[in-house]
């Protein structure tokens, strides 16, 4: 995607946010993971009430809330993953491949069931 900043980019700026404010001290996995959840549960705020049809037409100063919220779970993911050494773009492209195996097109189109629903796909 254009103009997409890339997460070695990301990673490196909130690098250097957290050393400027000697807030490393603080960005343990633990607190990480517990922060990233609190982000995720302002973000599901947002939605709690609404239909399934007004959670998709979001009004323009709903939608920037949403997007500060989107923001900040990307961060501390982010920062997480930073902080476990784990390349989150390989991590997620190998999910991908993984959960393409799990839930083979052709098997599961048009169903929202967990993979263990489906017949075993013994190939």
């Amino acid at each position: 995607m254009p103009n997409q900043p890339d997460l070695p980019m990301l990673r490196d700026k909130l690098r250097a946010f957290a050393e400027a404010r000697d807030w490393d001290q603080f960005h343990s996995p633990k607190n990480l993971s517990m922060a990233l959840m609190v982000e995720a549960a302002e973000l599901m705020e947002h939605f709690q009430w609404l239909t399934e049809a007004q959670s998709a037409e979001l009004p323009s100063d709903d939608k920037q809330a949403v997007g500060e919220e989107l923001a900040d779970i990307l961060l501390y993911l982010v920062r997480l993953s930073d902080k476990l050494g784990i390349d989150l773009r390989e991590a997620a492209l190998l999910k991908l491949e993984k959960n393409a195996l799990k839930y083979p097109a052709e098997l599961v189109r048009g169903s929202a069931k967990k993979y263990s629903a489906y017949p075993k796909n013994d190939n």
